[in-house]
């Protein structure tokens, strides 16, 4: 069975000060105990947040990475250097750092590569725009998405991965898939694994939803069957909220 997973992405938001009051509300609340709680700080306060953090089931990760070991790079971060602060996933391929930064699926290919040879676990992020959806093309957008990203490493990676579904006309603008629709992509997403790899390995995968999801919808969300989790952009920002959202699995 996939683990049950809510990740929060918190973006650049948060300094230092902002981090720990976050963190301290959030080590107050009782995590249940079949629910994987992951949240992704700001490269300067990752090993603060591990610090904070390390006698407590919440997990640290990082929000991206570069695909070079080291080098003439700057400002960027490397598996390494994740690895010396106490991290062991990273979010890979979201869709701001595809939009904004111009990370292509040659690129991302990359960045999982190194991130799995580094035996860092990856949450890869795919999703259509809204253009893609009114054509009628999600799927065929997410089917390349999967095999230009990810379809080329080999059966037993997929124990260090997961997939987090981002709808991209869903996040930020206050709108969000219908549970319906969510189900549909995610379904359709483990049947692409399942052809790739076979069942063994889709029925292992957990696959998130990362569109504007919040208390209010978590439930309904979580209770589909293809839905694993969730990946918490805004609602991750405030402790309570983040909190209904841990608990909305039945």
């Amino acid at each position: 069975m996939p683990r049950k997973i809510v990740a929060g992405n918190w973006k650049m938001h948060n300094d230092l000060s902002e981090t720990e009051t976050l963190l301290k509300d959030l080590k107050k609340q009782v995590i249940p105990e079949d629910v994987t709680v992951m949240v992704a700080p700001s490269f300067t306060n990752l090993y603060k947040a591990f610090e904070s953090t390390r006698e407590h089931p919440i997990q640290v990760i990082a929000q991206n990475m570069h695909q070079s070991e080291k080098g003439a790079f700057t400002g960027e971060i490397s598996a390494s250097m994740l690895k010396s602060v106490g991290v062991k996933t990273v979010i890979i391929g979201h869709s701001e750092r595809r939009a904004y930064f111009n990370e292509t699926d040659d690129l991302l290919a990359e960045k999982v590569n190194a991130a799995l040879e580094s035996e860092i676990q990856v949450i890869f992020c795919i999703g259509e725009e809204l253009n893609d959806r009114e054509n009628g093309d999600q799927y065929e957008v997410i089917q390349n998405q999967l095999e230009n990203g990810l379809f080329h490493v080999s059966e037993d990676s997929w124990e260090h991965i997961m997939i987090a579904y981002e709808p991209v006309w869903a996040i930020g603008t206050g709108e969000t898939a219908s549970p319906k629709q969510a189900q549909e992509m995610h379904q359709f997403i483990r049947e692409a694994i399942s052809k790739q790899y076979g069942k063994g390995v889709s029925k292992e995968v957990s696959i998130l939803y990362g569109g504007s999801v919040k208390p209010a919808n978590a439930k309904e969300i979580f209770a589909k069957k293809d839905v694993d989790g969730g990946l918490i952009g805004g609602a991750s920002l405030k402790a309570d909220a983040f909190i209904a959202i841990i608990n909305a699995f039945e």
